[in-house]
Formats: structure tokens, C-alpha cells, sequence
């Protein structure tokens, strides 16, 4: 079963059990039977829709919260997607399957902060960019390496950081990937702001801002573009998430999440 804090089609038990008597105190037509089937799914899809969330029929922290009467101001809403799929002349289920690929349990921690990974080769790079020699700086191989890896996840990601800013802070914050997209820092100031530290800033403020990134970053690649709008999956991971996109299987999660979506739009704009 996945993590119980965000459940989805396939799970079973008491969390469910939970989830479906909350939606249906919330209006949803439902039977309680402690699985997540498709009709929950279209209650957990409709619950969303009326509460101005992502709708993408999986029950994360967010969905869970505005259950019980609690709202985040920070989280994307679907709105914010259907005009930035306007802008990009794209489907907005295109969108939703990058959000679900790319970061199904939302842009921030449960402490507030931006989600991060930071990337010890990236760093390397970055001081070799910042004028330092990376072999002179006394850091542990987690935090500088010229090798991929040292990963801990989560708000452990930030003490990651925090030793890797002791040395240049610029480079330490353009060696992470930021939000909701996972958009690396040192495409900062392509993408319009004054610089990484400037951007993670900007992360701050809430998810609608890491859209606003993501929107801009494919803006910038013509190749992106076309791939998204034609949801050709194959080119658009190994252009997005890099050459280990087949290992990882993200054109495939990819077109799985956007056909469970288109489908699911398809059927709300025909009852529409």
C-alpha cells in the first residue's frame, strides 16, 4: 500500500475507510467499503474540482486537509493549470501528468519548505563555474563529488544544503532542483530571475510560482514545447528528466498518468 498520506487507486484498509466516510460528509456519493476503486477515485476527482485543487483523483496530504476543513494557500490549483496549458497551447492533462510524475506528494515539506534535492555533482560544477576549485574545498563526498548520488531525502535534503552554502551559497542553491517541477537552480536566471538564491525565494511563495517556472523552462526549449503538445512521452523525458529516463520509466508513467487524466477531463467536460 502507499504512503497513507496520499492514497490512490489500488489502495485498501482503514485509511480508506477514512478517506470515503470524509467524502461523503463532504457531499460525495460513495460507498464505504475501504477500497479505493474508480468510484472513489471520481468522488476524490469531484471533491477537488468544487475546492479549486489539482484534480488528479489521488488523495495527498492537501486533499486529506481540505477534508477536514483545512486549506493551504501555497498549493497549485487546477485554474492555475488549465492557463498555464493556455499559454503553453497544450492540454492541461499534459500538465497534471508532469505533476504526477515529477512530484505527486506536492512542492513543499510538511515544515513549510520548498521541496529540494541537492545534487553533490551539480555543486561541483557550479564552484568550478564560481571560479573554486572543487579538490581544495573540505566538504564530505555526500555534499561535493563529481559522481551522482549522496541522496537522503526530504527536509534531510537541507542539511545537504546547508553545508554546501558555508562554501559558495550561490552554487550550493543552484546545485538543487526546486518545487513542484523539480527545476534546477542554475537555470535561474534563463528562466528570469536575478539568480538561484532569487528564485528559491520566489519558490517560497507558494506552488503557483513553480508553475510559472515550468512554464517558462519549456517555453525556452522548442523541442520541450512540441513534445509536450504532442505528448510524444519518450521525447519529452529525455529532454526533461535526462538520458536515465528510460531506466527510470518516466515516459511511461508519463503516458500512463496523462491517459488516466485526459480520460478523466474528457468525462467531466462531457457531463459539463
Amino acid at each position: 500500500m502507499n504512503n497513507p498520506n496520499s492514497l490512490r487507486v489500488g489502495d485498501h484498509g482503514s485509511d480508506v475507510t477514512v478517506l470515503q466516510t470524509r467524502l461523503v460528509r463532504a457531499g460525495q456519493p460513495l460507498a464505504i467499503d475501504g477500497w479505493y476503486g474508480a468510484a472513489t477515485e471520481v468522488a476524490v476527482r469531484a471533491f477537488q474540482r468544487s475546492h479549486g485543487q489539482v484534480v488528479d483523483g489521488i488523495a495527498g496530504p492537501r486533499t486529506q486537509a481540505a477534508l477536514t476543513g483545512t486549506i493551504d494557500p501555497l498549493a497549485l490549483t487546477q485554474n492555475d493549470i488549465i492557463a498555464a496549458a493556455a499559454t503553453l497551447d497544450c492540454e492541461s492533462a499534459a500538465i497534471n501528468a508532469v505533476i504526477e510524475v515529477e512530484s505527486p506528494r506536492g512542492g513543499f515539506l510538511p515544515d513549510g519548505r520548498v521541496v529540494i534535492l541537492f545534487e553533490r555533482h551539480v555543486f561541483w560544477d557550479q564552484l568550478v563555474v564560481a571560479g573554486i576549485d572543487p579538490t581544495a574545498v573540505v566538504l564530505p563526498a555526500s555534499i561535493l563529488s563529481q559522481q551522482r548520488g549522496g541522496y537522503v531525502g526530504g527536509a534531510a535534503e537541507y542539511a545537504r544544503l546547508a553545508q554546501a552554502v558555508t562554501i559558495h551559497p550561490e552554487a550550493a542553491t543552484a546545485a538543487c532542483s526546486w518545487g513542484r517541477f523539480q527545476i534546477m537552480g542554475y537555470h535561474a536566471t534563463s528562466l528570469g530571475y536575478a539568480s538561484a538564491i532569487a528564485m528559491a525565494a520566489a519558490f517560497a511563495k507558494g506552488e503557483s510560482e513553480h508553475l510559472v517556472a515550468f512554464v517558462r523552462f519549456v517555453q525556452l526549449d522548442a523541442d520541450l514545447l512540441k513534445a509536450l503538445r504532442a505528448r510524444r512521452w519518450a521525447a519529452f523525458a529525455k529532454l526533461y528528466n535526462g538520458p536515465a529516463y528510460a531506466a527510470n520509466l518516466y515516459d511511461a508513467k508519463l503516458a500512463s498518468a496523462y491517459a488516466r487524466h485526459s480520460a478523466a477531463l474528457s468525462t467531466t467536460a462531457e457531463a459539463a
